[in-house]
């Protein structure tokens, strides 16, 4: 599209009221300049088709599965006063709506869990986060699970009419799980070096749950790549680390550390 053009007798009067104004010419620096005509758009062009589309999924991921959890009433909307290790308890005899058989624990994460009240050492349910993340006003609760392998599932539940609904689902072998506004974003290794996965959740007024709405391959960031290994003088000692020193992956963390929102 072509750059609206002012008629010249337009122009003519607006460079005499910036003159009286500014003491100035028309022509003086900063006035707005046409950047060119703007490049043709280009229709998207499709492959193959005489193709027939698919009218179904070939694989099921769990994704909009949902559950009501059993036992659990939500007083005014806050899940605040929720006790997670009971969540967490109660969400083991939850019924999803669809079966795809992706929101079931490892049979001894599940012992673990039935145990946290006595065996709270080996409990896997992490401290937990509080986020509006479907925009009513009210905050949604987000569990961390600890698995086997170095996995973490994921949980949303959502206060729903006096009870809690789980919305979202997932596991993986994480990097890092981070809230951004009403985004639930987990970045997971790439079996690609120097690079990761990096998966936005969000939620979806239509399917009443949280969907993957962006899945992206990034770069590594920089400060996340390892440092290569310094090589050590022979016949020199290695140095303890100090007792100050920062914690590394899989330190506890103090549970009141965790509990507000982010």
């Amino acid at each position: 599209m072509r750059p609206h053009r002012t008629p010249a007798a337009t122009r003519t009067a607006v460079c005499a009221v910036a003159a009286l104004a500014l003491l100035s010419g028309c022509g003086a620096a900063g006035g707005l300049k046409s950047a060119g005509d703007a490049p043709s758009a280009v229709e998207p062009k499709a492959l193959w088709p005489e193709l027939p589309p698919a009218s179904s999924a070939p694989y099921d991921y769990g994704e909009g599965e949902t559950a009501k959890i059993p036992g659990i009433r939500v007083t005014g909307g806050d899940v605040r006063r929720l006790d997670p290790v009971t969540v967490a308890q109660a969400g083991l005899k939850a019924k999803t709506d669809r079966d795809s058989g992706l929101d079931e624990l490892p049979d001894g994460t599940v012992r673990q869990i039935k145990a946290c009240r006595t065996a709270t050492e080996d409990c896997p349910v992490l401290p937990p986060y509080y986020r509006d993340l479907t925009g009513d006003g009210r905050d949604e609760l987000v569990l961390g699970i600890r698995m086997p392998d170095q996995q973490l599932a994921v949980r949303v539940y959502m206060p729903d009419g006096g009870g809690l609904t789980r919305i979202m689902s997932t596991y993986d072998a994480v990097i890092s799980v981070e809230l951004a506004g009403r985004d639930l974003i987990m970045r997971a290794p790439s079996v690609i070096p120097g690079y990761e996965y990096r998966t936005a959740w969000s939620w979806d007024d239509r399917q009443r749950a949280m969907l993957p709405t962006r899945d992206e391959i990034l770069r590594t960031p920089e400060h996340r790549k390892a440092p290569r290994p310094k090589r050590t003088p022979t016949g020199a000692s290695t140095p303890a680390p100090s007792a100050d020193a920062t914690a590394g992956p899989g330190t506890p963390t103090p549970s009141g550390s965790a509990t507000g929102t982010p």
